[in-house]
């Protein structure tokens, strides 16, 4: 299940991507399986051993176009990456997790080179507001790793142009997982075995799965009013060139 669109960030085969707070690696192997050289970092170690061994796993059977992939380690506020060094960026949903995120920002703009790309996703507005009215511990400071903010479309943008960033388009995703994260709140979010919220969970995989047209329809319709997801893309312009003519006198 991907958030960014990689034909809007503009990928293109055997360009440098970093996946920041990757988790999983949802976006990570699917820039991978276009073509891209990927790293995938996060801070929780665990979870990038888990898409090492898939990143692995793609390399041992590469399929015709495919990239290469890695994982580092690492936090959003000092990415271990020398400027410029990445074609594209996607830094998906980890923004609201971040206390400073002006400074994580910084830095995704810092190791973007001058004329690409990056794709941001956090919460989308009207779902994060519900589920920080619904559960206390959805939101920091009540939980580690909890939220610490919500995100307006402008705000982002304002921040983004604050990063030096130039926010192109954006879009919203994930209309049908706004009502389990609501479910999820209202039950209780560590109770994961609630038979309501098994049973949406078990729609859900079979959506992604699936992908039936009706669900495409309903989610399309949606989208606008119960996204979970606002994605914006941005680009670092590039340094204006200096005249090159002769100086007269």
């Amino acid at each position: 299940m991907l958030t960014a669109r990689y034909e809007q960030l503009g990928l293109v085969e055997g360009e440098r991507l970093l996946d920041l707070g990757c988790g999983g690696g949802r976006h990570a192997f699917g820039a991978a399986e276009r073509g891209a050289r990927v790293v995938a970092l996060d801070v929780d170690l665990a979870e990038l051993e888990d898409v090492r061994q898939w990143l692995q796993a793609l390399a041992a059977e590469p399929e015709p176009g495919a990239g290469s992939g890695a994982v580092v380690g690492g936090d959003a506020l000092h990415l271990p990456f020398p400027d410029g060094a990445f074609d594209r960026v996607i830094a998906a949903e980890v923004l609201e997790h971040v206390p400073d995120d002006d400074a994580a920002l910084a830095e995704l703009a810092r190791v973007l080179r001058p004329g690409a790309t990056l794709a941001v996703t956090v919460p989308a507005w009207l779902s994060e507001r519900v589920c920080w009215a619904l559960a206390d511990d959805y939101h920091a400071p009540a939980v580690d790793g909890g939220h610490v903010r919500i995100y307006t479309r402008t705000g982002l943008c304002r921040r983004l142009e604050a990063a030096g960033l130039v926010p192109t388009a954006s879009h919203r995703a994930h209309a049908l997982h706004t009502p389990y994260w609501w479910l999820r709140c209202l039950v209780g979010l560590s109770n994961d075995r609630h038979p309501l919220v098994r049973a949406y969970h078990r729609f859900l995989v079979w959506d992604v799965v699936r992908a039936p047209r009706v669900t495409r329809a309903a989610d399309a319709v949606l989208r606008p009013l119960l996204a979970k997801s606002l994605v914006v893309y941005a680009t670092k312009p590039a340094p204006a060139l200096a005249s090159s003519l002769p100086a007269t006198g």
